[in-house]
């Protein structure tokens, strides 16, 4: 398999991990949110909005690096 065969697949898994990291997150700034700190809590969430403002530009780009010529 040539290098450039391998450019969709890893893109498509460094998203996957980004996502499995951004769900992570939530659970620990949910914790902390039960635990005491709301402020804290709601800096994460925000943080984590660019994650879900980029989503749709991300999968769209993916399909068509993945799409055949």
């Amino acid at each position: 398999m040539p290098n450039s065969d391998l450019m969709a697949p890893l893109l498509s898994k460094i998203y996957q991990n980004q996502i499995a990291l951004e769900a992570a997150i939530m659970e620990l700034s949910n914790w902390v949110e039960k635990h005491g700190s709301a402020e804290v809590a709601d800096n994460v969430r925000e943080a984590l909005a660019a994650i879900d403002r980029n989503e749709e530009f991300i999968q769209m780009t993916l399909a068509l690096i993945d799409a055949p010529i």
